[in-house]
Parts: C-alpha cells; sequence; structure tokens
C-alpha cells in the first residue's frame, strides 16, 4: 500500500529539475523551452546540462488515449 502512495505522490510532485540535482522520477524529460526534445531519465540520475548550459528539465506526462 505505502508504495502506490508513494507512486501518486510521485506522480503529481518533482515535475521539473535542474542540471547538476537528481531526478525525482523515471520517465521522459524535456529541457525547458524545448518540449519536442524528449530524453529518458531514470530516478536518481544527474540531470545533464543542454546545449552546454544549465538548463530546467520538465517531466512529460502522456496524454490519456481518446476512444
Amino acid at each position: 500500500m505505502k508504495r502506490i502512495a508513494l507512486l501518486r505522490e510521485r506522480a503529481t510532485t518533482g515535475s521539473a529539475g535542474s542540471t547538476g540535482s537528481h531526478c525525482p522520477a523515471s520517465g521522459q524529460w524535456s529541457p525547458e523551452g524545448e518540449p519536442h526534445l524528449v530524453r529518458t531519465f531514470f530516478e536518481g540520475h544527474v540531470f545533464p546540462s543542454h546545449n552546454g548550459a544549465a538548463t530546467v528539465w520538465r517531466r512529460q506526462y502522456l496524454a490519456p488515449e481518446s476512444r
């Protein structure tokens, strides 16, 4: 039960991280201002710079599929 609760918490928090900080949750991430560029980072990975400069990484969420 605790594990499910933690997963829900991670889904709503930790949606951004900056260069040099640790990734708060595994998933798809994009540098700020470039949502089309998507990279996969795993929890605990250190966010890299982008184009040689420090940046903020934003988590990308999958849109629900319409039926």
